[in-house]
């Protein structure tokens, strides 16, 4: 089994972990509601989708006469 010569320095272990960076999702915005969404996903806000609903969103008027 392969074994390291020599010790591996902090600064080339940090400078190499230095990459190991998250990316910010990707935004849209929803051509129903305009708010901002992810890309392929039904909007959380108005639950639309391709032009049709596809989450069924609760009504908030229902709510208020309860």
């Amino acid at each position: 089994m392969a074994n390291p010569k020599q010790k591996r320095s902090k600064s080339n272990t940090r400078s190499r972990r230095a990459n190991w960076k998250t990316a910010a999702p990707a935004v849209s915005t929803c051509p129903q509601c305009h708010q901002p969404r992810r890309p392929h996903y039904a909007c959380s806000n108005c639950g639309y989708y391709n032009g049709r609903v596809a989450v069924a969103r609760p009504d908030e008027s229902a709510g208020a006469k309860a």
